[in-house]
């Protein structure tokens, strides 16, 4: 974002908002391979044209490495059991496209959720490492202070716990005016400013925009502004 708005001579910005969601084109669209609804190949790059896919990471990734994607980044009980049965499965034939590791999945999970696809934590957890989403956040996050102008707003909407927490802390971190341990003798003209303070309290979906957009179900959106 820096560099992008440089090169168009803009210093600073009055907001900026974030969507982290997956786009609803990317997930209906099988050949993404995002999708355990619709065939396609196991892709799941959000640049298709550089980095490994998913069929590539499941075919070298050690069993322990799967099993801690998926607990990690899926937040997924019962990634042991599904770490061995993609490793199972992989020794009997490549694991190449969507559906074939949905299936896998959905052998592996005993219960679920009503409502959910076995295999739903597993393809996030999947497409969040391969597409490194939970650093890239950070390292966007980081950039926003610097380009608001004071007054300027953020506003980021995420749609699972493990953003939602690092959007939540990061806001938290820049509205503190002190940093350093308790008890440091510290004068108060000393401390440095905070960044950000919060605007308001987090925003979720009512009943009638789940209605319309069931997507949307699990959204939420925060809000800072620059002090």
């Amino acid at each position: 974002m820096h560099a992008a708005l440089s090169e168009r001579g803009i210093s600073h910005v009055a907001g900026v908002l974030l969507d982290l969601g997956v786009s609803s084109p990317q997930l209906d669209e099988g050949a993404r391979g995002f999708s355990f609804m619709k065939e396609g190949p196991l892709d799941m790059r959000m640049d298709p044209t550089r980095g490994e896919t998913a069929a590539q990471w499941l075919a070298r990734a050690e069993e322990n490495e799967i099993r801690e994607v998926v607990h990690t980044y899926g937040e997924e009980r019962f990634a042991k059991g599904i770490a061995r049965a993609i490793v199972a499965a992989r020794a009997s034939e490549p694991i190449r496209f969507t559906k074939q590791l949905a299936e896998i999945v959905g052998r592996a999970v005993r219960t679920r959720e009503p409502g959910q696809h076995p295999a739903t934590r597993t393809f996030q957890a999947i497409r969040i490492h391969i597409n490194q989403e939970l650093e890239e956040l950070e390292v966007t996050l980081s950039q926003l202070p610097r380009l608001l102008e004071s007054g300027g707003r953020i506003a980021v909407v995420s749609f699972q716990s493990l953003e939602d927490r690092i959007v939540k802390n990061f806001f938290r971190e820049q509205s503190r005016a002190d940093p350093f341990p308790k008890g440091l003798p510290i004068r108060v003209s000393e401390l440095p400013a905070a960044q950000l303070r919060t605007v308001g309290r987090p925003i979720r979906p009512g009943e009638a925009e789940t209605r319309r957009n069931p997507r949307a179900r699990s959204a939420t959106l925060r809000v800072a502004e620059k002090t």
